[in-house]
């Protein structure tokens, strides 16, 4: 990142900028290219992988509806919270009425489409969007990553009915995609390899297309504090609330007892890395039954990314802002649709956020090369917000626990330490 920037600002002030757009920059291109070419497969398979190892159809009626529930809800919430942030905000508004034309000009070249898109959902009754999620063909809607939506239902569509199948038809479907799903999280560990060029490629060329303007470093800054603001509210203020309205347990005894697995979170950036971690200390420490938790927090590996979507909502919002496209609602509406169905097909891997944002992007009819603008501050995002997808699944496990009648007392370790103490001084 700092290189990139180094070098961009060099090339501007020493007059080199078509040497970094000719040499430079398309290396950027090719990686934003890799993430495109992966969030089809990825989403697809990662979809089915993790619906069909919910085993049976009786876990979903009780505590898998509760789950997939109240997994559905935060994510709404958390993705409603980052767009009301950043349409108040309005991050990408920071920069001047004319590097908004020029990136507009630059970056969004399915601009037109925006506008034709709009004007036909305009045209379109109330239930068209709803009409368009359902593909008339699979191999076409996979042949454009606009399409997403339509990936996702038949992706829903294959693992229910993959659950439904006899076990011993089942089951080699089953290894294939879970083989499958493994071969393409490798994919993803190469092309996150190379993310440190792409980066580096990316903003040298961005700083040559800006021209070393100071306005894009402000509006990166409003947008990084736009996303933490919607992250802490989901940390201090969302998950307090419904432990408290909901359970009986305290909101310093809670914090505590996952604390270590929140700094793993933050650490490793991988919901998936930190989840025996987060297991053992839910079950340790807030006292949720081993039942709930073997089922509830390996799901919210996979479908809960409360952070990864508010993320998805600040940053979809605010490259639009800076290529000067106005949102429609129903763009918005597309955001918390799209949002949330990718947040179920993202892996539980470092910057899987990312491929996701992609989606978002091309729902919206954003040009991905908008990446570009905020790849340089996906790392340290991308930690806090891990942060809260893991804060999230252990605030949901213990909410099922507490409805199931599965959550137990668990005494304070400081308070047992306290009597231990007492107990050794009186004897």
């Amino acid at each position: 990142m700092v290189a990139g920037v180094l070098l961009g600002l060099t090339a501007v002030f020493l007059d080199f900028g078509p040497f970094v757009l000719d040499w430079i920059k398309p290396w950027g291109t090719i990686f934003i290219n890799m993430l495109k070419l992966i969030a089809v497969p990825l989403v697809l398979v990662s979809l089915i992988d993790g619906i069909s190892n919910l085993t049976d159809m009786s876990k979903l009626s009780r505590i898998g509806g509760k789950t997939i529930g109240f997994y559905l809800i935060s994510t709404v919430l958390a993705i409603t919270i980052g767009l009301i942030l950043v349409n108040s905000i309005k991050p990408g508004e920071f920069l001047s009425e004319e590097k908004r034309q020029e990136l507009g000009v630059k970056y969004a070249s399915e601009a037109q489409m925006t506008m034709d898109d709009a004007s036909e959902v305009k045209e379109s009754g109330p239930l068209q969007v709803i009409v368009d999620i359902v593909p008339e063909n699979f191999f076409f809607a996979a042949q454009n990553n606009r399409n997403m939506l339509q990936i996702i239902f038949f992706a829903i569509l294959f693992g229910i009915a993959l659950i439904m199948t006899p076990p011993d038809k089942a089951a080699p479907v089953k290894a294939f995609f879970s083989g499958i799903n493994g071969v393409i999280l490798r994919i993803v560990d190469i092309i996150m390899k190379f993310a440190p060029y792409g980066v580096f490629a990316l903003l040298a060329g961005l700083i040559v297309d800006l021209g070393g303007d100071a306005d894009i470093f402000i509006a990166l800054g409003v947008y990084a504090i736009t996303v933490l603001i919607g992250l802490a509210i989901m940390v201090f203020a969302f998950y307090p609330v419904l432990l408290s309205l909901f359970t009986k347990v305290k909101y310093r005894k809670f914090f505590k007892g996952i604390f270590p697995a929140q700094m793993l979170a933050f650490s490793t950036s991988s919901s998936a890395a930190t989840l025996p971690v987060t297991m053992k200390r839910v079950e340790k420490n807030l006292g949720v039954s081993e039942e709930v938790t073997s089922f509830v927090l390996p799901l919210g590996a996979t479908i809960n990314m409360d952070g990864t979507s508010i993320h998805q909502a600040v940053s979809a919002v605010f490259i639009a802002q800076a290529f000067g496209q106005d949102l429609t609602l129903a763009d918005q509406l597309t955001i918390v649709l799209t949002a949330t169905l990718s947040s179920i097909g993202a892996a539980a891997v470092p910057s899987a956020g990312l491929i996701m944002l992609v989606i978002v992007l091309t729902a919206i009819g954003v040009d991905p090369a908008g990446l570009a603008l905020i790849i340089a501050l996906d790392r340290p995002l991308d930690m806090c917000r891990t942060v809260v997808n893991i804060t999230g699944d252990a605030s949901v496990a213990t909410l099922v626990a507490h409805t199931e009648g599965e959550l137990y007392d668990v005494p304070d370790e400081e308070e047992v330490m306290k009597e231990e103490k007492l107990s050794s001084s009186q004897a």
